[in-house]
């Protein structure tokens, strides 16, 4: 993997005992409150509350990373938009026949915070009827401060990257692994969230490759999504959770259609 995406998969850089004993981030679990996080990293509340801009009413949610320092950055007030798209844009090669024409998908811009705690403006792209349904997912994905790894434009977000399995994304003209069946993200109906954390695990099949040490899911780790945590954001927003499918767990996947 390329340095880039290794830096952020370890969050910092620990070239000392030292700096390892005491992460950037806490990465709240449930049951967490402001007061235990703060005896745990020897901090005062109100430091966690400056360094992590929290409101006295603001309440902490399960896979957030609150930063354990004052990183002396500005977090920036959330904010969003979507364009139309092209037919080149939406799908490039006519000759694959995609499902949708680009008239019925539109790029959402986002704020997020990746793994590092820097802010970008990502953008995914989706079926225009559920516009706003992502928006508002992922505004409160960014007031709960989950991170997430990248989002297009990577050679802006993150400079570098070429392992493209790891990228936060929704519409994709393609059919389901395995089969000639449209994906929901060939229709722009599914999103896919840090899915290099939150991977598919069918028997022993697991994509993306590589992702054998987020299997297990009783830790919360950076970027990953648990019940009752980053999940709830898209949950309560209509769609439905790979996570809690039966035959197959695909922790990265939201759909508004459960499929």
């Amino acid at each position: 993997m390329l340095k880039p995406l290794l830096a952020v998969l370890l969050l910092t850089p620990c070239p000392t005992l030292a700096s390892a004993a005491t992460p950037a981030a806490h990465i709240v679990r449930p049951g967490d409150t402001l007061s235990a996080i703060a005896r745990q990293y020897h901090v005062t509340v109100g430091d966690l509350r400056r360094w992590n801009n929290l409101e006295a009413d603001d309440v902490i949610t399960p896979d957030a990373a609150l930063r354990l320092s004052d990183s002396h950055r500005a977090r920036p007030a959330w904010s969003t938009w979507s364009e139309t798209l092209t037919a080149a844009e939406a799908n490039g090669d006519p000759a694959k026949k995609c499902p949708v024409p680009a008239t019925d998908l539109r790029r959402v811009w986002v704020k997020y915070t990746d793994f590092a705690g820097n802010t970008h403006d990502g953008s995914l792209i989706v079926s225009r009827t559920i516009v706003p349904a992502t928006q508002k997912a992922f505004a409160l994905l960014y007031k709960w401060r989950f991170p997430i790894m990248v989002m297009e434009p990577v050679a802006r977000n993150l400079p570098g990257l070429t392992d493209r399995t790891v990228l936060t994304s929704g519409y994709e003209c393609r059919n389901v692994a395995g089969t000639t069946k449209w994906s929901q993200h060939a229709y722009g109906l599914a999103i896919d969230v840090n899915p290099r954390q939150n991977p598919m695990i069918r028997g022993t099949y697991l994509d993306p490759p590589h992702s054998e040490p987020w299997i297990p899911r009783t830790p919360y780790r950076t970027g990953m999504i648990h019940p009752g945590g980053a999940e709830t954001a898209f949950t309560t927003n209509g769609f439905a959770w790979g996570g809690r499918w039966k035959s197959l767990k695909d922790y990265m996947h939201f759909s508004p259609n459960n499929l």
